[in-house]
């Protein structure tokens, strides 16, 4: 269940996504398999070639896509997100949910 985003954003997500670029999206999120992530990033490309290559120089492995057209994307979590978001510029989504301090980083 996705919480804290609003229409904007998601509109914005998914028109970069569909414009092949890799676009970002962070939300609050509760899944009962991972009880210590309170946030995902999905990061998502209508070109999967694309997704899946930028997805390597990171160590996401390709059957980790979520294939679901017209957004697929990479749900990234815990530190993997966080490394990622940094290495992408996306400083702001790291700020906005305070994901160094949910991780006892700084």
């Amino acid at each position: 269940m996705a919480f804290g985003i609003k229409r904007k954003e998601l509109q914005s997500w998914k028109e970069k996504a569909k414009n092949e670029e890799i676009s970002f999206l962070t939300h609050y999120w509760y899944d009962e398999r991972f009880p210590d992530c309170h946030t995902v990033t999905k990061a998502a490309c209508s070109n999967l070639q694309k997704l899946a290559d930028w997805g390597k120089q990171y160590g996401l492995k390709e059957e980790w896509i979520h294939k679901r057209i017209p957004y697929p994307h990479f749900d990234l979590l815990g530190e993997k997100q966080i490394h990622i978001l940094e290495a992408e510029n996306q400083h702001h989504h790291i700020k906005r949910f305070s994901l160094y301090d949910r991780k006892g980083l700084k």
